[in-house]
């Protein structure tokens, strides 16, 4: 009887190892999908010379369905006027994007832990920048 009342207060710790290496394989498949996304929307930026707004849209939208948040949520910072490509570096003609995306439940048995809900969660940040392939006029 003794061992059954240590398996009953021993055994949600437990699980809570086991689901929390499944949320750490899902958020991992879940952030390279994000940035497989990013990468196709930044190699469409180069070839335009920026991030238009039809671009934009479409990867909120993307990432919005991939995530299951709102396209309000996708936080979006980038370089919207036309950058040019020229024969030698130039760092005014890179291209800066910032892409943030909402992930929650970073800890498995968050309740039983004692943290909250705005505690177990964060944003996710790609941040970085390209050239523009875009030939001037």
């Amino acid at each position: 009887m003794k061992q059954l009342i240590v398996l009953m207060a021993v055994l949600p710790l437990m699980l809570m190892f086991v689901m929390q290496f499944t949320y750490e394989q899902q958020r991992s498949a879940s952030i390279g999908k994000l940035q497989e996304l990013v990468y196709a929307s930044k190699e469409m930026a180069k070839q335009d010379g920026c991030f238009t707004v039809e671009n934009i849209q479409q990867l909120k939208r993307k990432i919005s369905l991939t995530f299951g948040v709102d396209e309000t949520e996708v936080l979006f910072e980038g370089t919207t006027v036309p950058k040019f490509r020229v024969n030698r570096f130039d760092e005014r003609e890179l291209i800066y994007y910032k892409v943030g995306v909402p992930v929650e439940n970073l800890m498995a048995g968050a309740s039983l832990l004692g943290i909250s809900d705005d505690e177990n969660r964060m944003v996710y940040m790609i941040e970085s920048c390209t050239a523009s392939e875009h030939i001037a006029p």
